[in-house]
This record gives structure tokens, sequence and C-alpha cells, in this order.
């Protein structure tokens, strides 16, 4: 009987004048969405005027629920900062499971001042490829 092995996963966070950048690699799932979060959220915590927050999916090789979740958590976190989040370079299957569970336009659209999305605007524009 073999044990079990976690996939290697990296979050390193960059920072800008009025933004961040995360780079996620590896697997986004139940054993590293906490991880994601609490680097996310504590680097925001000392950072509230942060306008812009970048995920870089470039080396993300897998996410589940509990992946989709964490974003779900990262969003609230930006949110209330009135941060925008932006969800660079996605690679097929997350925009896949992104677009399946109908929290794409939710992760992406615009935000106002207060953290609520402003109706009308499409803040897509992060998609591997397109620019």
């Amino acid at each position: 009987m073999t044990g079990y092995f976690p996939a290697e996963f990296s979050v390193e966070i960059t920072e800008h004048p009025a933004s961040c950048t995360v780079r996620i690699a590896g697997e986004l799932d139940y054993d590293t969405s906490d991880e994601l979060v609490e680097a996310v959220v504590g680097h925001l915590r000392g950072r509230p005027h942060t306008g812009e927050v970048r995920l870089d999916f470039t080396g993300l090789t897998w996410i589940d629920s509990s992946g989709l979740s964490a974003l779900l958590m990262i969003h609230r976190a930006t949110s209330a900062l009135g941060a925008a989040l932006r969800l660079d370079n996605r690679p097929g299957f997350l925009d896949h499971r992104l677009r399946l569970t109908d929290i794409l336009d939710h992760l992406t659209g615009p935000v106002t001042p207060a953290g609520l999305s402003a109706p009308g605007e499409d803040g897509d524009q992060s998609r591997a490829g397109a620019r």
C-alpha cells in the first residue's frame, strides 16, 4: 500500500503600488484552499488601500469545489475593501468550472467603492490568451 502524497502547491504574492499579483501553482483543492485564502486575506489585512488583486492561474493544475469556495472567500475579502478582483491566465478547466457553477461573472464583475458589483459593466477581461 502506498501513502498519499499531496500535490505541490505554492502561492507567491507580489506587491505593486496600488495592487498585488497572487501567483497560484499546483492543485487548488480541499488540502490547499485554506492556505490560499489565509495568504491573500492576510496580505490584504496589512494593506487596506489595495485597489486591485490579480490572481494569476498560469501554474494551476487542478481545482475542486473547495478551490472554488476559496475564490468566493477571496472575492468577499476584496469586495469588503472595494478592491477589484481579476482572474488572469485562466486555464480552460478553470473557466469551465467557473461557468458551470455560474460564478465567473460574480467573481470578475466590476466593484463599486462600497464593494457592490456595478450593474451592466463587464469586468471579464482576463481569459488566458484574450487581451
